[in-house]
This record gives structure tokens, C-alpha cells and sequence, in this order.
């Protein structure tokens, strides 16, 4: 793989092992959670061959950022056959504002809006942890209010829904069921169809590969339509 990528895999590593030592919590059980929330749906594609991939990500993540843009690209090319969806998996205790971005995508959902901002945060991202929201103090009023007038949102309302308690849910949702996989904390983590697909099936020498995950897709897509 390339040498960014790995040192960016690497950062990664040495921190979540240094959560696993500190806290032993496989998934950093969500505080305030309200038992019937339901997690997010966020789908794109039309899934005409049933078969779908879950992406549990962080918006701080730099893997995750690594990811991104390869990503898009197989959407692009599955998007007649597969699902693909988005959940989210902050990893609060590395990442101060990965939270906050969640409840930004989140409260843009409330007005339609999931995957604009879903992609304005990850452009936006700097990888680096040096710049940007990753940093502020004030991401909401610095960024990602910004973010909501560029995609056209009700700027007041949405900064209601990023307060509120419904987004909040939501996410913790999503941390709860990411528990009930039984893997360990991690971004980004992929699931075909209910399996869980190492981020090294997914790469190459280079780092996210299309043709990686198109072989895994279609393998899959066979398997279903026999």
C-alpha cells in the first residue's frame, strides 16, 4: 500500500489500542440512550441484485477520509445493483468532533439533506487533525452552519435539530447496533449482506481499491441470483 495510507492505518491503530487499554469497552456503550430509537436508514442505490453494503463510519477518521472518495466511486458503478448504506460509528474517545459532524449529517437529514452533508464533512475533513472542524472549538457555528447554507438548508432549523434530542438517538442507535455485531470498534467497517469484510479485502497496494470491492460485490451479486 501507499506509505500515507499505511501511516494513516497505523495512527489509527496505535490509538484504538490505546482505547481498548484505557476503557476495555468494545463500542463505548452509548450514555442517554433511548431504548426505542431506531438506528439511521441512509441508502442510496436502487438494490435490484438484493445485496447490500454497510459502511459503520467516523467523520474524523482518517481512514475513513482515505476511503471516501473510492467509495463514491463504487456507488457509481453499483448503483443500479446494490444498496449501499451509511451508519454512524464516532469514535468520541480519539476524535473530539467526530459526534458533532454525526449530529450535523443527522440534522440535515431532517430536511433530506443526509448526503450532501455527509459529503461536504468528509471533503472537508483534514486528515491530518491539524485544521478545519476536526479541530474547532465551535465546529457547528464555525463549519457545519456554513456546510448547511451551501446544500440549502433551513439554517435555523437545522441548528434546532443538531441541539435536539432526536439525532442524538439516532446515533447512539447506531452505536447500539453496532455492539450487537460483535466486532470491535473500528472505522470505517464493512458489512456485505451481514458480513463483516476485513478492510484489507478492500485494498491494495495503494490503498481503497474499486476493483477490490467489485470483485467482493460481485462475487456476492452471484451468490444471491443464481
Amino acid at each position: 500500500m501507499s506509505k500515507r495510507f499505511l501511516m494513516v492505518v497505523a495512527f489509527c491503530v496505535l490509538a484504538l489500542l490505546g482505547i481498548f487499554a484505557a476503557t476495555q469497552n468494545k463500542a463505548g456503550a452509548p450514555s442517554n440512550t433511548n431504548s426505542n430509537a431506531k438506528p439511521s436508514n441512509h441508502i442510496l442505490g436502487e438494490g435490484k441484485k438484493k445485496v447490500t453494503l454497510v459502511e459503520y463510519g467516523d467523520y474524523q477518521c482518517p481512514v475513513c477520509y482515505s476511503f471516501y472518495p473510492t467509495i463514491k466511486e463504487v456507488q457509481n458503478k453499483f448503483a443500479d445493483d446494490i444498496y449501499f448504506q451509511f451508519r454512524n460509528l464516532p469514535l468520541s474517545q480519539i476524535h473530539k468532533n467526530a459526534f458533532a459532524a454525526a449530529r450535523a449529517a443527522e440534522a440535515a437529514n431532517l430536511q433530506n439533506k443526509f448526503w450532501e452533508m455527509n459529503g461536504l464533512i468528509y471533503q472537508n475533513q483534514d486528515p491530518s487533525g491539524q485544521s478545519g472542524w476536526v479541530i474547532s472549538e465551535s465546529p457547528l457555528e464555525n463549519y457545519f452552519v456554513n456546510f448547511a447554507q451551501q446544500i440549502g438548508l433551513n439554517v435555523t432549523k437545522f441548528k434546532q435539530d443538531y441541539a435536539g434530542s432526536q439525532v442524538n438517538d439516532t446515533i447512539n442507535a447506531d452505536l447500539a447496533a453496532f455492539n450487537k455485531t460483535g466486532q470491535q470498534m473500528g472505522t470505517p467497517t464493512f458489512f456485505l449482506d451481514g458480513k463483516y469484510i476485513k478492510n484489507e479485502q478492500l485494498s491494495d497496494k495503494n490503498g481503497p481499491s474499486v476493483d477490490k470491492f467489485s470483485k467482493i460485490i460481485e462475487a456476492a451479486i452471484s451468490a444471491k441470483n443464481k
